[in-house]
C-alpha cells in the first residue's frame, strides 16, 4: 500500500512525541540512580538523531507540499487580508452557533429610518410609473430632482458631510422597496450607496477630497458612478486589462499618472459627475519613491475632465436604468486626483474589496427581497383572485407547489439578508458570506420570479400597467451577472475564498509555504503545527460527523410530520440537522486539502460545496429569523417547509461531492467522506422534500388573510386608496373575494338563494375579480404606429392581395 508523505510525517511525528516522552522519563530516573554517565550521554545522543530525523522528513514534506501550491500573486495575498471572517469560520470549523447569531445580530430601523420609508420612499415610488420609466428609458426629471434633493444617492454618506448616514439594514429596506414597484429605480438607487465613490471617499479618501466631493455627492449635485469592469476583464474585473496608467511628471513638474482606459457596463455613467475609476498603476521610473507602489489604483474624474469620455449607453436587456461606457486614451490625472493621494497608490484592491461586501452582500439580495415580497403579496392574492372552471386557481395542485416554493424561497431570502445587514452593521466586512449572499439570493429571486411569471400567465407577459411582474422578470438575469457572474462566483470564489480566509489554520499553513529560503527553518516549523492542527481537525470533524449523522437520522425517521408545530421543537431539531450538514461540510473541506493546489481548478466540486456552504448559512439565517419573529401566525409551517429544503440542498450537494470527488486520492477522499457523512449508507441521507399537506398549508397562507400573507406586504409600496395601481389593488382585494368564496360554499352547501347582503358582497367581488384580470392594450406600440394614415405592413400587403384576387376574378 502507498502511504501518503503528509501520513508518513504525521505517524513519524506521533511515534516521536511518545518515544521523546517516554526517554524524558528515562532520563529522569537514570539521574537519580547509580547508572554509568556514558549511558546517559548515549541516550541524548540517540534522541538528538531521532529528532533531527524528524525534522529531515518534516522539511522533505515541506518542500514536497510547497511544489503543489503555487505562488500566490500581490492581489491573491492582498485580498486573503482584506474583509473580516466570523460566522462563515464558524461553518468551516463544523461548530456554530444558532445562539450566538441570536445574542449577536439584530437587524433594526431607527425612528428616522422608518420615517423615511415611509415617507420619502413612498412618495419617490408615486413620482414613477414602472412601465412608463420602462417606455421612456429614464425617470422624469421631478423623481431624478426628488432622489437628489431627498438624499437617496447619500444614504450611506456621514450625516457630518450632508448624508443620511443611514445603517446597512436601512439602505437594504429602502432599495427592497423600491423593487417591489420599479426596479430600474432600486437599480439607480443602489450604485451610490455600494460602490459609489462616496463611502470609498468617507473612508480613504483624503481631507481634501471629502471637503470636496462629499457634500457635492451629499446634496445631489454630482451623481456618482464606479467604472471597472472593460472588454477584457468582466468577472476578473480586478485584472484591470485594458485600463492602465504610468506614474510621470507633468509639464510644471507635478506628479501624475497618465491612463488609458476602456470601461463597459458601468451603471449611471451616462449620468454621473464623477467616475471612480480603477486602474493598473505601474511606476517603471520609481518616481513614487517610499510612497505608494504600484499596481490597482482609484482615482476620482469630473465628468469635465480633459480627454474623458462618458454619455453613450447599454441596453441591458429591457431596464432603463442609465448604463454605459467609460473611456479616454492618455488621459492625464493628477496625483491628487488619487483616491486617498499618493501614499493609496496601489490600494485600490483593499477599499475595493471591503467596500463590495455590501454591495454584493446587501444592494443585489435587497433587489430579490422585493421581488419575493412582490410574488408573495400579489401574485398570492391573484392565485386565489383569479378563477378558471370556476374555481380560483389557488385550488390547483400545481400553483399550490409554484407558490409555496417561491414562499419559502422569499423567507429564505429575507432572512439571510436581515442577517447579513445585522453583520455589517456589526462594522465586518464578511466576504465569502456576502458572495454566498450575491450568489444564491439572487438565484433565488430569479426562481421567485419565474414562478411568479407561471401562475401569472397571460397578465404577467402582456406589458403596461397592469403588468407587476415583467420588469422584474427582465430585471434579475442583470442581478446574476453584475459584481461577480453567478456561475463564476459558485464555481470558484465561495470555496477558493472561503478555504483560505476561513478555515481556522489554512492560512498560516498557506503562508507557511509561501516563505523564502531564507526562512525555511521557521517556515517548516509552522507547517508542521499547522498540519497537525488540520489533520487534529479532520478528524474531528470526521468523529462528529459520524455521531451526529446516526443521532439526526433517528431524530428524522422519528419525527412527527406536525412537530413543526411547537416552535421550540421546530428550532431544535432543524438545528441539530445544521450541526450535522456543517460538520459534514467541515469534513470535506479538510478533505479538499488532498487536492493541494489543484483545487482551483476542480470547479464542479466547488461549486457543489458553494450550494453546501449557501444552504447551511441560510438555514441559520432562516433560523435566526424565526427566533426574532415567532409569534406571526403560519410562521412555523413556512419556516418548516424552508428548513426542509435547505437541508435536501445541502444532503444533495455533499452526496453529489463525494461521488464525485476529484484528484489520485479521490477515491480514498470520497470514501472517508461518505463514511463521515453518511455512516449507515442510504439511511443515513434523511432529508426529504416537504410533503404535499405542508405544500399546501403554506400556499393557503399565501393565498388568503393570515399572519404570513402581512410579513410578506410588510415593507411592500402600497399607492394611496383610490390610485390606480395594480400590486395595491390585488392586496385590498383579496379579503372581499374570499369572503364571497366562502358565501358562494355556503350557499351550495346549505342548498339556498343568497341574501342581498350576500349578494352584493359576491357581486361586488365579481366586479373586482373582472377588473383585476384585465390586461392593457395599445392602439399604437411605436411613433410610427401612432402617425395619422398609418397602416400596418401586414394589412398593406393584405390589401394589395385582395386587391389582385379581384383582379382576377372579375377581369
Amino acid at each position: 500500500m502507498k502511504v501518503s508523505p503528509a501520513a508518513v510525517s504525521s505517524l513519524t511525528h506521533k511515534t516521536i512525541q511518545n518515544h521523546g516522552q517516554s526517554l524524558r522519563c528515562s532520563l529522569s530516573t537514570l539521574t537519580s540512580s547509580t547508572i554509568p554517565r556514558t549511558t546517559t550521554n548515549h541516550n541524548q545522543i540517540q534522541q538528538r538523531s531521532i529528532v533531527g530525523l524528524v525534522h529531515a522528513v518534516d522539511k522533505r514534506i515541506y518542500r514536497f507540499c510547497k511544489t503543489l501550491m503555487p505562488p500566490i500573486s500581490d492581489t491573491e495575498q492582498t485580498a486573503l487580508g482584506c474583509g473580516t471572517i466570523g460566522f462563515d469560520r464558524d461553518i468551516f470549523s463544523g461548530t456554530p452557533s444558532l445562539q450566538h447569531l441570536v445574542d449577536t445580530y439584530t437587524p433594526k430601523l431607527s425612528e428616522e429610518e422608518q420615517s423615511y420609508l415611509d415617507n420619502e420612499v413612498n412618495t419617490l415610488c408615486s413620482l414613477l410609473n414602472d412601465h412608463d420609466v420602462s417606455m421612456q428609458a429614464d425617470f422624469t426629471k421631478e423623481a431624478w430632482d426628488y432622489m437628489r434633493d431627498e438624499k437617496f444617492f447619500a444614504m450611506k454618506i456621514p450625516v457630518e458631510w450632508g448624508g443620511l448616514g443611514f445603517s446597512t439594514h436601512a439602505v437594504s429596506a429602502v432599495l427592497a422597496k423600491l423593487a417591489t414597484h420599479c426596479f430600474d429605480a432600486n437599480a439607480t438607487v443602489a450604485v451610490p450607496n455600494s460602490l459609489g465613490p462616496g463611502e470609498l471617499l468617507a473612508r480613504y479618501g483624503t481631507d481634501e477630497q471629502k471637503s470636496y466631493y462629499l457634500p457635492r455627492l451629499a446634496d445631489g449635485t454630482l451623481i456618482p458612478c464606479f467604472g471597472l469592469t472593460g472588454p477584457h476583464s468582466g468577472s476578473d474585473a480586478t485584472s484591470l486589462v485594458g485600463s492602465d496608467c504610468v506614474v510621470e511628471r507633468g509639464e510644471n513638474g507635478e506628479l501624475g499618472v497618465r491612463a488609458t482606459f476602456k470601461k463597459r457596463y458601468i451603471t449611471l455613467a451616462p449620468v454621473a459627475g464623477v467616475v471612480g475609476l480603477g486602474l493598473n498603476l505601474s511606476d517603471p521610473n520609481g518616481l513614487l519613491g517610499d510612497v505608494g507602489g504600484d499596481g490597482f489604483t482609484v482615482a476620482l474624474l469630473e465628468r469635465d475632465h480633459p480627454g474623458l469620455r462618458m454619455g453613450s449607453r447599454h441596453m441591458p436587456l429591457n431596464a432603463a436604468f442609465m448604463n454605459g461606457t467609460v473611456e479616454g486614451e492618455d488621459v492625464w490625472i493628477p496625483m491628487s486626483m488619487i483616491l486617498g493621494g499618493q501614499e493609496c497608490c496601489g490600494l485600490g484592491w483593499k477599499m475595493f474589496v471591503e467596500c463590495l461586501a455590501e454591495g454584493r452582500g446587501v444592494s443585489l439580495p435587497a433587489g430579490s427581497i422585493g421581488a419575493a415580497r412582490t410574488v408573495a403579496s400579489a401574485v398570492g392574492a391573484y392565485s386565489r383572485i383569479r378563477k378558471q372552471f370556476r374555481v380560483p386557481i389557488a385550488e390547483f395542485g400545481g400553483i399550490q407547489e409554484a407558490l409555496a416554493s417561491a414562499g419559502s424561497d422569499g423567507l429564505i431570502t429575507i432572512a439571510g439578508g436581515d442577517l447579513m445587514n445585522a453583520i455589517v452593521d456589526n462594522h465586518e466586512a464578511p466576504m465569502v458570506i456576502s458572495s454566498v449572499m450575491k450568489q444564491n439570493c439572487t438565484e433565488r429571486g430569479r426562481r421567485i420570479v419565474e414562478k411568479g411569471m407561471d401562475i401569472a400567465a397571460g397578465s404577467a407577459i402582456c406589458r403596461g400597467d397592469n403588468n407587476y411582474m415583467g420588469n422584474a422578470y427582465m430585471s434579475l438575469p442583470i442581478a446574476i451577472t453584475v459584481e461577480g457572474a453567478n456561475i463564476m462566483t459558485r464555481s470558484f470564489q465561495i470555496i477558493g475564498q472561503g478555504l483560505t480566509r476561513c478555515h481556522p489554520h489554512m492560512l498560516d499553513l498557506i503562508v507557511s509555504l509561501q516563505a523564502p529560503k531564507s526562512e525555511e527553518d521557521a517556515a517548516v516549523k509552522t507547517f508542521v503545527k499547522q498540519f497537525h492542527k488540520v489533520v487534529g481537525h479532520g478528524l474531528t470533524n470526521f468523529g462528529r460527523s459520524v455521531t451526529k449523522g446516526v443521532s439526526s437520522t433517528v431524530s428524522t425517521k422519528t419525527r412527527s410530520k406536525t412537530a413543526y408545530l411547537d416552535g421550540d421543537k421546530l428550532v431544535e431539531y432543524h438545528e441539530k440537522q445544521l450541526l450535522r450538514l456543517a460538520a459534514n461540510f467541515a469534513l470535506t473541506a479538510d478533505l479538499c486539502f488532498t487536492l493541494g493546489g489543484k483545487l482551483k481548478f476542480e470547479e464542479l466540486l466547488m461549486g457543489r460545496l458553494a450550494d453546501a456552504l449557501g444552504a447551511i448559512y441560510l438555514g441559520y439565517a432562516t433560523l435566526h429569523h424565526y427566533q426574532r419573529r415567532r409569534g406571526i401566525e403560519g410562521l412555523e409551517a413556512i419556516t418548516e417547509h424552508a428548513m426542509l429544503r435547505l437541508e435536501t440542498e445541502a444532503q444533495a450537494a455533499l452526496l453529489a461531492s463525494s461521488d464525485n470527488f476529484p484528484g489520485p486520492l479521490g477515491t480514498i477522499a470520497g470514501t472517508v467522506m461518505k463514511i463521515g457523512c453518511f455512516p449507515l449508507g442510504n439511511t443515513s441521507r434523511p432529508y426529504r422534500e416537504p410533503s404535499d399537506v405542508l405544500t399546501k398549508e403554506v400556499s393557503r397562507l399565501m393565498t388568503t388573510p393570515s399572519g404570513v400573507r402581512d410579513f410578506f406586504q410588510e415593507n411592500i409600496y402600497m399607492a394611496p386608496e383610490g390610485t390606480v395601481h395594480q400590486i395595491s389593488d390585488l392586496i385590498r382585494a383579496l379579503p372581499t373575494c374570499v369572503e364571497a368564496d366562502l358565501i358562494a360554499t355556503q350557499l351550495r352547501r346549505e342548498k339556498r338563494e343568497p341574501t342581498v347582503e350576500e349578494a352584493d358582497k359576491i357581486a361586488h367581488a365579481d366586479a373586482l375579480r373582472d377588473v383585476l384580470i384585465q390586461v392593457d392594450g395599445f392602439e399604437a406600440l411605436t411613433t410610427e404606429e401612432a402617425k395619422e394614415g398609418f397602416v400596418r405592413p401586414a394589412l398593406v400587403g393584405t390589401a394589395e392581395r385582395l386587391a389582385e384576387l379581384e383582379t382576377k376574378r372579375f377581369g
